[in-house]
C-alpha cells in the first residue's frame, strides 16, 4: 500500500492516475508529487508514528498528503473543512497532530498552538524525497485516524491500520471486479473513510484511476459524468433522490457507468427502483461503518440483487445478528449486527473503555438492528438507539420512513421518538417535499394510516423546507429530537 505510487509509476509512468479541478496527474507525476510531499512533511518534523492532519475540500493534495505521510511511517487524520475553529481544534488536539495541511479558507480555523500549518498549493511542488525508504513499514502501522460524527457525544478517532486498508481494498476489488479500466468518480468527501478507501484507494490499487468531482450539485452532476466517463461512483440516498427528482427533460449520458454504490444510510427499495428505471444503471447497496474500514456487506454485481437489503457479507468478513447476550439469532429474527474479520478497527484513539465495549467478544458491535432474510441477505431495521418504545411496543422508524418515501410528493423523511407522559414515547415525523409538490400534513397522516398499524402511525407530521444533514448528506435526527 505504502509503495503504491512508485509501483504504478514503474509499471506505466504515463498512465492516468488522478484528475481534479486543480490538476491532473499521470502515474509518474503522482509518484513525484508524493515524494515531494513526503520531503515537505519531513522538513516539518514528521516521522514514523506521528499524526498529520489535513483540513481541505476535495482536491488532489488530499490524496497526495495521504501517501506522503505513509511514506514516512506517519498516519493521517482528515478533518471536515466545514468545521468551526473549536471543532477543528478539538480533533487536532485530541489526535496530537503535529502539522495540518490547509488552504486559505481553512487556515484560520485550523490554527492551534501546537501544530504547524502547511498550505496545500505549495505542498507537493518542492524537491522529491530521496532519503526515506518504506521497506521497514509493517501492516500494523497506524494509517488513518477517522473521527466519528459525534452524534452521541464527542467525536472519537477510529484507528485504521495498513492491514485494515489492505483487507478492505482486496475485498472491494473482488466484489466490484475493479480493474485498470475502471475510473471512480469521487463524489463523497475525502475526510470520510468511504471517499478515501472505496472511492480512491481501492481503484488506485486495482490500477484504475480517480476523478475528483466538484461539489455535488444535482443540476450539474450528469455533465461531470459525461466529461469524466467514470465506470462507477459512490453516493448517499439523498443524492440519488435528488438526481431522480430532476425534471423529466434533464438528459444524462450514463453509458460509461457499470454500476453505482449507495451507502451511509439504508435506501428505500422504491427509491432504488425509481433511479434504476430512470437512468438504466444498477445501484449496488451496501452497509458498513468507519469502525470496519468502510464496507461489510454489498449486493452482488451478478446474480440476485435485492433492493431493500444491504446484500451479503463481503469476502473476508463475517457478519452476524446477535441478541443482548451475544448469541447468534436464527434467520428472520432481528438483533444487533456484529462484524468480524481483518477490516475491524484497532480501537478508538485513547479511549480504552469505549474500545473494549465496541469490540467485546472479538467482534465489532455496530449498534444497528438487522436480520437475515431466507437468502442470507442482511436487512437493516434501524439503529438500536433510534428504536422508539411507545406504550411497551417497539417501533422501528425506518419502517415508517419507507411508507412516507413511497408517497410521490415526499423527497425526504425522518421519524423520531418524542417523550410522552402517558406512553413513554410517541412517533413524530418530519418530511421535505419534492420541488413543486403540494400535500398537507393531514393527508400524509391519512396515507400512513393505510399502510401502518395504528400504534405506528405518527402522532404528528411536520413539513419542512429541508431536513438537517451531516457533511455527506445523511439525514441527522438529533436536531429533530431536540425540537419542542
Amino acid at each position: 500500500m505504502v509503495e503504491l505510487p512508485e509501483f504504478r509509476a514503474r509499471q506505466d509512468p504515463d498512465g492516468k492516475c488522478l484528475s481534479a479541478i486543480n490538476g491532473t496527474f499521470s502515474n509518474a507525476q503522482f509518484a513525484a508529487a508524493v515524494s515531494a510531499g513526503a520531503a515537505n512533511l519531513a522538513r516539518h518534523g514528521i516521522k514514523r508514528g506521528d499524526i498529520a492532519a489535513v483540513m481541505l475540500p476535495n482536491r488532489a493534495e488530499m490524496i497526495i498528503a495521504l501517501f506522503s505521510a505513509w511514506r514516512l511511517g506517519a498516519a493521517v487524520t482528515p478533518i471536515n473543512p466545514a468545521l468551526t475553529a473549536p471543532e477543528a481544534s478539538y480533533q487536532i488536539t485530541d489526535s496530537a497532530a503535529k502539522v495540518v495541511l490547509v488552504d486559505p479558507d481553512t487556515a484560520g480555523r485550523a490554527a492551534t498552538a501546537t501544530t504547524t500549518t502547511i498550505f496545500a498549493d505549495d505542498f507537493a511542488s518542492g524537491e522529491p524525497d530521496t532519503t526515506v525508504t518504506t521497506s521497514h513499514l509493517d501492516d500494523s502501522q497506524l494509517a488513518l485516524l477517522i473521527y466519528t460524527s459525534g452524534t452521541t457525544g464527542k467525536p472519537k478517532g477510529v484507528m485504521i491500520d495498513h492491514a485494515n486498508i489492505a483487507a478492505m481494498c482486496e475485498s472491494m476489488i473482488a466484489a466490484l471486479e475493479l480493474t485498470a479500466s475502471d475510473t471512480s468518480l469521487l463524489v463523497l468527501p475525502l475526510f470520510h473513510a468511504n471517499g478515501l478507501i472505496a472511492g480512491t484507494i481501492s481503484p488506485l490499487w486495482a490500477n484504475g484511476s480517480v476523478a475528483i468531482a466538484p461539489r455535488f450539485d444535482p443540476k450539474q452532476f450528469w455533465g461531470t459524468v459525461e466529461a469524466e466517463r467514470p465506470s462507477y461512483f459512490s453516493a448517499v440516498p439523498t443524492m440519488y433522490n435528488m438526481l431522480t427528482a430532476l425534471p423529466p427533460e434533464t438528459s444524462a449520458d450514463t453509458s460509461s457507468l457499470r454500476f453505482v454504490i449507495c451507502g451511509a444510510a439504508p435506501m428505500p427499495a422504491g427509491m432504488i427502483t425509481a433511479f434504476e428505471t430512470r437512468y438504466g444503471v444498477p445501484i449496488v447497496e451496501g452497509y458498513g461503518l468507519s469502525e470496519a474500514t468502510v464496507a461489510s456487506t454489498l449486493n452482488p454485481l451478478h446474480g440476485l440483487h435485492k433492493p431493500g437489503t444491504v446484500g451479503l457479507a463481503l469476502p473476508g468478513q463475517t457478519v452476524a445478528v446477535v441478541d443482548e447476550n451475544g448469541d447468534e439469532l436464527p434467520q428472520g429474527e432481528p438483533g444487533e449486527v456484529v462484524i468480524g474479520g481483518p477490516t475491524v478497527m484497532r480501537g478508538y484513539w485513547n479511549r480504552p473503555a469505549e474500545s473494549a465495549a465496541a469490540l467485546r467478544g472479538g467482534v465489532l458491535h455496530t449498534g444497528d438492528i438487522g436480520f437475515f432474510d431466507p437468502d442470507h441477505y442482511l436487512v437493516l431495521v434501524d439503529r438500536l438507539k433510534d428504536m422508539i418504545i411507545r406504550g411497551g411496543e417497539n417501533i422501528y422508524p425506518k419502517e415508517i420512513e419507507n411508507v412516507l418515501y413511497s408517497h410521490p410528493a415526499v423527497l425526504e423523511a425522518a421519524v423520531v421518538g418524542k417523550p410522552d407522559s402517558r406512553l413513554g414515547e410517541v412517533v413524530v415525523a418530519y418530511v421535505a417535499l419534492k420541488d413543486g409538490a403540494s400535500i398537507s400534513e393531514a393527508e400524509l397522516l391519512q396515507y400512513c394510516e393505510t399502510s401502518l398499524a395504528r400504534y405506528k402511525v405518527p402522532s404528528a407530521i411536520f413539513i419542512e423546507a429541508q431536513l438537517p444533514k451531516n457533511s455527506v448528506g445523511k439525514i441527522i435526527k438529533g436536531p429533530l429530537r431536540e425540537r419542542d
